[in-house]
């Protein structure tokens, strides 16, 4: 955003009444000046009162509709009046030399429509000022450098209407495309986080039901349990079920905007479901799809297990989609703290990925970080050292919080 300017003449010149005060200024000093003219050189031989009038009329023809106005017959009309004046009385005034640029500026900077032909008439209309000043001998030489003067600036106002108009647009379109980007993006989050809060939330319930069951099984099924033991057994599956109440409460809305039929329900996917989505990857590219598994192998926290598939499914389907036909490794490691993850393809790199804020594509990539940040760890994804697309990913053995 550009900063406002707070000085008298920035808001001069935003005022809706700049162009009736610069009009009737330019208008007062061209007659004046016209007038002194015309009492000097006796207005070409014509009546004194006729030429004063004559000259005061196309005066202000030449400076007050072509500023007020800024279309082309206010523009043509001042061109007009200025050629007039001077063939006909010999008189240009420095006030029109100044009010002819202006309106053809004013008259290239209007409406994108027929730009180019407004910016044409206007070289046009700058074309007969040098003519009559160097072929007509009566001009004086004030006069002649006056009309020189508005014939060279005149086309060079209109180039530089007509490119102010273009920044002017070009920045109301940046803009909007910016704020489109930005709410699509911020929308393919909020929807990003909403799916993941689903899946979080079936996580979730699933363990804290568990513990009701174990709670409640274990005061049951003990025998000799204590009074005292049993009633603590009975507050802790109270207690769990009231979470998993409250639980549904906030979190199962979510549920409403993605309502499924209870025979497409099904466990939520883990890492023992990567070697059906490598094959389910190679079978859709018909490219090399590797899936290499280090270090010792450990039950991890379903949350972290959800979110390593899916941030390898997703990684999978950009380079389906960025890098037809590539190779790509999908590689697992097993750390005492960490579970590591590091798909790589040999594509053209992070140029074939379009970045977030543009476009309809590059959605993948925030997923992929928001899944990462919903489970404690973190994402990085860009080109590789040997060329390629690399995601890797480090998500901790425990599982993150629910943001």
């Amino acid at each position: 955003m550009r900063p406002k300017d707070t000085t008298w003449v920035g808001e001069f010149a935003a005022s809706p009444r700049a162009p009736a005060v610069v009009a009737a200024l330019l208008a007062a000093a061209a007659v004046t000046e016209a007038a002194v003219r015309v009492a000097v050189t006796g207005g070409h031989g014509r009546s004194p009162a006729f030429a004063l009038l004559a000259v005061a009329l196309l005066a202000l023809a030449t400076t007050a509709p072509p500023v007020l106005l800024s279309t082309q017959t206010a523009a043509v009309a001042g061109a007009a009046a200025a050629v007039l004046s001077l063939t006909a009385f010999g008189t240009f005034t420095a006030a029109g030399a100044v009010a002819v640029p202006l309106a053809l500026h004013r008259l290239a900077a209007g409406a994108p429509a027929g730009r180019g032909a407004r910016v044409a008439l206007a070289v046009a209309l700058a074309a007969p000022f040098p003519v009559v000043a160097l072929c007509d001998p009566r001009l004086a030489g004030e006069v002649r450098v006056l009309a020189l003067l508005a014939a060279s600036a005149a086309p060079a106002a209109a180039w530089a209407g007509a490119a102010r108009a273009a920044r002017a647009e070009a920045r109301v379109h940046s803009t909007a495309r910016q704020v489109t980007a930005r709410s699509l993006l911020e929308h393919t989050a909020r929807g990003e986080r909403a799916r993941i809060a689903r899946e979080l939330h079936d996580v979730v319930a699933h363990h804290i039901s568990m513990i009701a069951v174990q709670a409640e099984t274990a005061r049951l099924a003990t025998p000799g349990m204590p009074a005292a033991g049993a009633q603590r057994l009975s507050e802790i599956g109270d207690t769990a079920r009231a979470g998993l109440t409250e639980m549904r409460r906030l979190l199962g809305v979510l549920r409403q905007d993605a309502e499924v039929e209870t025979a497409e329900r099904r466990p939520q996917p883990g890492l023992q479901q990567l070697t059906e989505l490598v094959d389910e990857a190679r079978n859709a590219s018909g490219a090399g799809v590797r899936l290499i598994v280090s270090g010792p192998a450990a039950a991890l926290d379903p949350g972290v297990e959800l979110a390593a598939f899916r941030i390898v499914q997703e990684a999978l389907t950009n380079a389906r989609r960025h890098a037809r036909g590539a190779a790509v490794d999908v590689e697992v490691h097993y750390t005492a703290d960490a579970l590591r993850l590091r798909v790589r393809d040999n594509g053209p790199g992070a140029g074939a990925v379009p970045p977030p804020a543009e476009g309809a594509g590059g959605h993948g990539l925030p997923g992929m970080r928001e899944r990462a940040a919903a489970a404690g760890g973190t994402l990085r994804c860009g080109s590789g050292p040997s060329g390629g697309f690399v995601v890797e990913a480090s998500l901790p053995v425990a599982a993150g919080v629910l943001r």
